[in-house]
């Protein structure tokens, strides 16, 4: 079976979904098999998501992306400084 993957606004409305299921007294398992989702999927997604609002959802996706941008730029950095250091030592 493929993995789907969610999208952050609709994690955070399976969640929202998932409170309400939850104050009317369902289980967390039950709830989960109404979603589509496993117990794990839904506790690692609150733990992430709990609390935040589609905006905050959206800002956080971009920052780790251009977090993501940002370490593989200081990692071809490193790796240039690091060929300099070789080559300044063959010509001494």
């Amino acid at each position: 079976m493929a993995k789907q993957h969610y999208k952050p606004e609709q994690i955070i409305s399976k969640l929202r979904e998932a409170k309400v299921e939850l104050g009317r007294g369902l289980s967390v398992p039950l709830v989960c098999k109404q979603l589509g989702i496993t117990d794990s999927t839904y506790y690692r997604w609150r733990q992430e998501y709990g609390g935040m609002r589609l905006d905050q959802a959206r800002r956080l996706k971009h920052l780790e992306q251009e977090n993501t941008r940002l370490k593989k730029l200081v990692a071809d950095l490193a790796l240039d400084n690091a060929i300099l250091k070789e080559a300044n030592q063959g010509n001494a």
